[in-house]
């Protein structure tokens, strides 16, 4: 195993590039694995999609702590437990699977 850093296309907190890590010694994905860095009323998360249907795809904050699932499930609109942002979320890709 390779102790270099992940190529990601911003700065990101160790945890988020662990998760990379972890993403990259699975299966490839489909649709295809992406991280995301949103950046709303001052505080920045990190949104993973899930490997396939009907999973929640999870948003992080920079700890790594679990802050909701802003969609995907069954119903494909999310757990319903994330935070009302009251400005407009910036995202940025991170990272995409490119396997």
């Amino acid at each position: 195993m390779s102790c270099s850093r992940t190529q990601t296309l911003v700065d990101v907190p160790d945890c988020v590039e662990k998760k990379i890590r972890k993403i990259q010694k699975a299966s490839a994905q489909n649709p295809p694995a992406e991280a995301w860095q949103w950046k709303v009323d001052g505080k920045t998360y990190y949104y993973f999609n899930s490997s396939c249907c009907d999973q929640f795809n999870y948003l992080y904050d920079e700890k790594c702590n679990v802050v909701c699932a802003p969609d995907g499930g069954f119903t494909g609109k999310g757990d319903g437990n994330c935070p009302t942002f009251s400005g407009t979320i910036e995202k940025k890709l991170v990272w995409k699977d490119m396997r």
